[in-house]
């Protein structure tokens, strides 16, 4: 199960059993919440299947999609049991404050963790998993 669009790109990673969503370029309305609703049906299909969102190259809020988030894909993600929402960012994080305005309504329902990369991803999960 794949999504590709000139925005953003959605695939299952099976060795993680997280469906990582790699944001191309700014995006807003259907082409912005399209990726997220094929997101969701991937962590329908994988028991425990978690979030990661590649900020690195395009993200930013929109009042209506961050809206929609909170309202529509936060509460559907939960229901078909994601736990966790993985921001890959920047070190030079420039989507600080969008991200952290988006974090405090996401920890209603998940864990939210900021990282840098993949391998830091599965690092944690291994952590948290293995306990």
């Amino acid at each position: 199960m794949k999504y590709k669009s000139q925005f953003c790109e959605v695939n299952y990673n099976h060795e993680l059993n997280v469906v990582f969503v790699r944001w191309k370029k700014f995006c807003k309305g259907n082409n912005y919440r399209e990726p997220l609703l094929f997101a969701i049906e991937i962590m329908r299909k994988y028991d425990n299947c978690n979030y990661v969102a590649d900020t690195r190259e395009g993200f930013e809020n929109e009042e209506e999609d961050t809206a929609w988030v909170f309202y529509e894909f936060a509460p559907k993600a939960f229901a078909v049991g994601c736990k966790y929402i993985f921001f890959i960012i920047s070190p030079d994080n420039n989507l600080k404050e969008e991200l952290e305005g988006q974090s405090v309504e996401l920890k209603k329902f998940f864990k939210v963790i900021a990282c840098y990369n993949l391998a830091e991803v599965g690092e944690i999960l291994n952590k948290t998993l293995n306990k």
